[in-house]
């Protein structure tokens, strides 16, 4: 059985030093981070807090995603496609079904197409110009609609491998806009050709 809250709290701090903060990770040692390790301190661990907030959207009348299920850069009956702007890297898409669920209560039917969609989604992006890999993510600490996360890592860019690439699509500046519409777009038109829906 999993720590209870207040037996994990007290078991991280026993790694603690007497500020509360935890020594520096042993990724923050690695070639691809993008801090060095020299003056660098992890923020003091906070306590928890319980009952935890509820995330954005658990209700769906409230839900943002619901409230966009006709919005994105390609669409199908179930599923959207949509276009996160202002980012470092070259591209990031997002995946959303267009009714509401999260991942834990996904019908299996959904489940089995999210796997398929994935697959389509992430080879489109990978097959763009000058693009190394997709990343992808589900998160959902954020946002109770389930919502799966695709970076485009540019070619080259080794210090943009594995989990550091959504920190150091934060740090990097603005990507030009008008090249990743253009990019948004080849992806959808390609998703419409091998897997169906639409692109708008």
């Amino acid at each position: 059985m999993a720590l209870r809250p207040d037996e994990f709290y007290d078991h991280a701090l026993a790694a603690a030093d007497a500020e509360g903060r935890l020594p520096l990770a042993r990724m923050t040692g690695w070639d691809i981070s993008p801090f060095e390790p020299e003056g660098l301190r992890v923020a003091p661990l906070r306590p928890p807090v319980l009952p935890e907030p509820p995330r954005q959207g658990e209700d769906p009348a409230d839900c943002d995603s619901c409230r966009r299920r006709d919005e994105g850069i390609w669409l199908d009956e179930r599923w959207r496609l949509t276009r996160i702007e202002q980012v470092g890297v070259p591209l990031v898409l997002m995946l959303h079904p267009r009714d509401h669920h999260d991942l834990a209560d996904l019908p299996d039917a959904l489940a089995a197409e999210l796997g398929v969609l994935t697959k389509h989604i992430a080879g489109h992006v990978q097959a763009l110009p000058h693009i190394a890999r997709a990343h992808v993510y589900r998160i959902g600490d954020g946002g109770a609609h389930l919502h799966v996360w695709f970076f485009a890592r540019p070619a080259g860019q080794s210090q943009l491998y594995g989990s550091w690439m959504v920190v150091w699509d934060d740090l990097l500046p603005q990507y030009p806009a008008e090249v990743a519409d253009a990019d948004a777009a080849t992806v959808a038109r390609a998703l419409a050709g091998s897997y169906g829906g639409r692109a708008t």
